[in-house]
């Protein structure tokens, strides 16, 4: 017959057992795909802000949801792979950022994982059937960024409005190059400025055109928005500062990084919109229920600092217009 100081020990250790039982009975976190054209070493300040957005919907990194993270570094071709690994790990939602090469090899990946991306245009990428019912699995926010090279080239315009030969850098292998090229060439017609195209798909090839910049003494540079460009930053507005040479980029951390001026979209808020679409759909929510975001916050950066460094004098114009003036 069992003694009761025997019973006891066993009931307390199999009551000790029973809080481990359950927990080990409890599903594991969500885990989010995270997956970029851009490097981590970019994107610390969007980062910051999608984990906002996921914030705002009840979500916290390592307390209710995980994060996996890929990146492509500029390396486009790398993108296809990247999806592949994610949605082999099952990952609850895809998010697919850093434009429209990261969501269509997400999309190319799987049709029954929601994804969240960030796009140039869904539309005309087939990402969406519309914006307002994007239906299938995709949803996510329309950032403009090439539809703005036309302001960009405009603003340097009136920066510099005097005769001289305007560079712009473009990616021969983003899906928005054509375009960009086409209608850079004609706004460059319409205000009767010569500009000269140069392609940077790789490192070499970007230093290739950089030089050829100084060859064929540009007056001042334009960077097209693109991730490939984004990821090599630092590298850039080293070289506009060596030569000396005024330079305009797609969004704020260019300026702010040492670059002269940029003009674009807020990036901090796309990616928190991203992050509030990727918590919602965690929480239950349908992609094809969600209409497609427009990211409508733009800003005008200018940096005096290194105005000053150039010698330069920023319009009383630009100075009004600019959303934030760096001293």
């Amino acid at each position: 017959m069992m003694k009761r100081r025997e019973f006891i020990a066993i009931l307390g250790g199999t009551a000790a057992a029973w809080p481990l039982a359950a927990r080990a009975q409890q599903p594991s976190k969500p885990v989010i795909g995270f997956m970029s054209s851009r490097s981590p070493e970019d994107s610390m300040n969007v980062l910051t802000a999608f984990r906002r957005g996921l914030g705002e919907g009840g979500l916290i990194e390592g307390e209710n949801v995980a994060i996996e993270f890929r990146w492509a570094r500029g390396a486009y071709q790398e993108l296809p792979a990247l999806a592949a690994e994610l949605v082999s790990r099952r990952v609850a939602v895809l998010v697919a950022v850093g434009g429209d090469p990261s969501a269509l090899a997400a999309k190319a990946a799987t049709s029954s994982i929601p994804i969240v991306f960030n796009s140039t245009d869904p539309i005309k990428s087939g990402l969406v059937a519309s914006l307002n019912r994007p239906g299938g699995n995709a949803t996510g926010v329309y950032i403009l960024t090439s539809d703005l090279e036309l302001k960009r080239l405009g603003l340097l315009h009136e920066l510099l409005p005097g005769v001289g030969l305007f560079g712009v850098m473009l990616n021969p292998k983003f899906p928005a190059a054509a375009q960009q090229a086409a209608e850079l060439a004609e706004a460059a017609r319409t205000i009767g400025r010569p500009i000269i195209l140069l392609n940077a798909s790789t490192d070499a090839e970007l230093d290739a055109a950089l030089a050829a910049l100084v060859q064929q003494r540009v007056l001042a540079m334009l960077v097209v928005g693109d991730p490939f460009f984004d990821t090599r930053r630092d590298h850039i507005i080293a070289f506009a500062a060596q030569q000396k040479l005024p330079a305009l980029y797609q969004f704020r951390e260019y300026a702010m990084d040492g670059g002269l001026m940029s003009y674009g979209v807020s990036f901090p808020e796309a990616y928190r919109e991203v992050g509030i679409y990727a918590a919602r759909i965690l929480n239950g929510a349908k992609p094809e229920d969600l209409p497609v975001m427009q990211s409508v916050k733009f800003e005008l950066v200018i940096n005096l600092k290194t105005a000053k460094v150039l010698g330069l004098q920023i319009p009383d114009k630009l100075l009004a217009l600019a959303d934030e003036v760096i001293e």
